[in-house]
């Protein structure tokens, strides 16, 4: 067979192999990685959980670089080019690295089965043993105990948040799904977790292997005013004090911010960071897609938020935003998400719905979206368009200027949008 010679192709030949996008178990994933040595030559984090994932591993990014190491990331999905999946020293790898990446995984697997998202984690693995940077951060996929990332044996594992969502694949309670995220946990190893109530299955995991866990507001947390925040530690030991707010905005972040201070604080002797470091990685820190407002108006908000407890938080970030006159949203959502949860949460403080359809098997017809938004918001206006790009031209037409646009649902609207929107600013 031929094997493809660019990155589109490769994504192409990957999509087309397997029609099942998610087939949950390590054990095809495992036989493959060992026939090619994948494991980076350094640190590595592995940062789980529902929510939050994303912005802690940015910051967490942020803060090594600024301390002058160099640093491998990979997260998933990307909004718009497969290459933000991979990160060397702050840059997206080139598509070269990635050709060369999947060949070789592709090599090593021989007649095995493997995923779009098996393919692509091993990918990037090979990325990183290439590249040898000093610490390598992994965002997991899907749950944790069977996602493919859960190859790596860490030397910290995160739990940003544990809330309802993949339940068909996952569990229908918290407690089921704290079980799937404490399955990136280690033995003898630090077990971050963000989430101020953990699920008992989680802590219970982290008892039966020894891991040594740290659970936000108990072992670590965060305060301060609306001017500078700090971080504590252990014993209630003040840890870094004077710090600005992250540049990523909304209500949530401290959580995340403070769960990866509580992830650098103990890895200090393998990574030690100043505390100039901490000031200006957090400052710098970049995410498109979380909480993102552009600038210009109307304001234009894009937030990825695709279950119901990522759209609380956009709600509540919406009311700390202060007044706007009416507030349109640019909405899409795929069938298998909590779809009236999300909606409940945001009906109080939408005027306009904008309802796009979104396409793939997983996607709604816009009208049957609209429909289902009509019962839940009780709104009078909500129009169904067919592509998210439609919906937001629409809401552009018809937003005041001082005026809101929401554009959420899930990462397909937000990338549809992001590029009309960037330029029509």
């Amino acid at each position: 067979m031929q094997l493809p010679e660019t990155l589109e192709g490769w994504l192409a030949l990957l999509e087309a192999r397997h029609g099942q996008a998610v087939r949950l178990g390590l054990e095809r994933v495992a036989g493959v990685a060992e026939r090619v040595e994948l494991r980076p030559d350094c640190p590595v984090i592995v940062v789980g959980g529902t929510n939050g994932k994303g912005s802690t591993c940015a910051m967490l990014e942020s803060i090594f670089q600024a301390a002058g190491y160099a640093v491998g990331l990979y997260s998933s999905p990307h909004l718009l080019r497969y290459n933000e999946r991979v990160r060397i020293d702050g840059r997206e790898a080139d598509d070269d690295a990635l050709v060369r990446a999947m060949e070789k995984v592709e090599i090593a697997r021989r007649d095995t089965p493997l995923t779009y998202f098996e393919h692509g984690t091993l990918a990037a693995l090979a990325v990183f043993r290439e590249a040898a940077p000093d610490v390598v951060i992994l965002e997991v996929g899907l749950g944790g105990r069977l996602d493919a990332v859960n190859l790596i044996d860490s030397d910290c594992a995160i739990v940003t948040s544990i809330a309802l969502d993949h339940t068909d694949l996952l569990g229908h309670d918290r407690e089921a799904i704290g079980f799937e995220k404490a399955g990136i946990l280690r033995a003898g190893r630090p077990a971050i977790c963000a989430d101020p109530e953990p699920p008992q299955t989680l802590v219970a995991r982290a008892g039966e292997i020894g891991a040594r866990l740290l659970v936000s507001g108990r072992d670590f947390g965060f305060r301060g005013d609306r001017q500078q925040w700090a971080f504590w530690g252990r014993g209630g030991e003040l840890r870094r004090g004077g710090l600005a707010f992250p540049s990523l905005r909304g209500a949530n972040q401290l959580l995340n911010a403070a769960a990866a201070l509580a992830a650098i604080d103990e890895m200090r002797d393998l990574l030690p960071v100043p505390m100039q470091a901490v000031r200006e990685g957090l400052m710098l820190v970049e995410l498109p897609g979380r909480f993102q407002i552009l600038p210009g108006r109307p304001t234009v908000v894009l937030d990825v938020a695709h279950n119901v407890q990522a759209v609380g938080v956009l709600a509540e970030n919406l009311s700390n935003m202060g007044y706007a006159p009416e507030t349109w949203a640019v909405f899409s959502m795929l069938s298998d998400k909590d779809i009236e949860g999300a909606v409940a949460r945001l009906r109080a403080r939408v005027d306009h719905w904008l309802v796009a359809g979104l396409g793939g098997p997983r996607g709604l017809p816009a009208e049957t979206l609209a429909q289902r938004v009509r019962e839940i918001a009780g709104a009078t206006d909500v129009r169904a368009f067919d592509h998210p790009e439609e919906a937001f031209a629409a809401a552009r037409e018809g937003a005041g200027e001082d005026d809101r646009i929401v554009v959420f649902g899930s990462f397909l609207t937000v990338a549809a949008v992001l590029p009309v929107a960037r330029a029509s600013r």
